[in-house]
């Protein structure tokens, strides 16, 4: 428990920016919802985030920060290391990282932590992001340096990604550039749709295999939209098999997965990562 008397020092600042300052590992957004549900007080009221402190003001939080170290210890298949980075080959079911609300379970960022220096939050050396549903190589910075170098080539588009998924039907032609703009879905704010006023967004496919009913595709994004190999297939009406959120038919798993990561490290080398195909995947294939 924390009870603290606002200073002349501190006086105009937003209740949730020196709120963070007390608890540096959190992310401002999780120090938000703190503030939001009366965890965090202001002369024992809640306030907004906005809320601008005045002298004399006195803070006082319930929150117990050593709650983030009940987070269970989780062991995840390491495909490389060095100093800089490790590439890991994420299963299912787990997140990539925690989003700014306390949530006690293993994510990668949480497994990664204990290599990670100079970097806090739950987001720390995280590059990208892959969905919770979706398997394959993740790539996390160690140093600030490190993230900086890696999270540049995600953004100047200098990585190549290579992933596979199952969907239903044969798509035609047997391969296209899929370019269509990414939208939120207003109608289903946790979802993504293909509409006008959305983010450019460009996927290349390719059927390795098809059947009667499904085919394995090879997909190449060169943009990294929120859910945008889900979404672009949908969109064409191949949604991927277990992709319940898309309408897709349901299954054991999300049949997406990360097949390769091309990337430079800091120390300039070229690399390929690889993660090999789920073996689930082969009863489709």
């Amino acid at each position: 428990m924390i009870n603290h008397t606002i200073t002349e020092e501190n006086k105009g600042k937003r209740a949730d920016v020196f709120a963070s300052s007390l608890y540096p590992d959190l992310s401002r957004s999780f120090v938000q919802h703190l503030l939001e549900n009366g965890r965090i007080q202001i002369n024992k009221q809640i306030v907004k985030a906005g809320y601008k402190l005045k002298t004399g003001d006195v803070l006082i939080s319930e929150y117990d920060e050593s709650k983030s170290k009940d987070v269970p210890k989780i062991d995840l298949p390491i495909i490389y290391e060095d100093d800089d980075c490790i590439v890991i080959n994420k299963p299912i079911g787990v997140l990539t990282h925690s989003k700014g609300v306390f949530n006690p379970e293993g994510t990668v960022a949480t497994f990664a932590q204990s290599k990670v220096k100079g970097l806090t939050g739950e987001r720390a050396g995280i590059v990208h992001r892959l969905d919770r549903a979706t398997s394959g190589v993740v790539i996390v910075a160690k140093t600030p340096e490190a993230l900086s170098w890696l999270q540049k080539q995600f953004s100047q588009r200098k990585v190549k990604k290579i992933y596979m998924a199952v969907v239903e039907g044969v798509p035609e032609p047997q391969g296209a550039i899929i370019d269509m703009p990414i939208e939120r879905n207003p109608k289903k704010p946790q979802t993504f749709r293909v509409g006008p006023n959305g983010k450019s967004a460009v996927t290349a496919y390719e059927i390795v295999k098809s059947g009667e009913k499904y085919s394995l595709l090879k997909l190449v994004p060169t943009t990294g939209r929120t859910h945008q190999l889900r979404v672009h297939l949908k969109h064409l009406g191949y949604p991927i098999v277990g992709d319940t959120f898309y309408e897709g038919e349901p299954a054991d798993r999300l049949y997406l997965h990360a097949l390769s990561l091309e990337i430079t490290l800091p120390d300039k080398s070229r690399k390929v990562f690889e993660a090999p195909m789920p073996k689930e995947f082969k009863k489709f294939s």
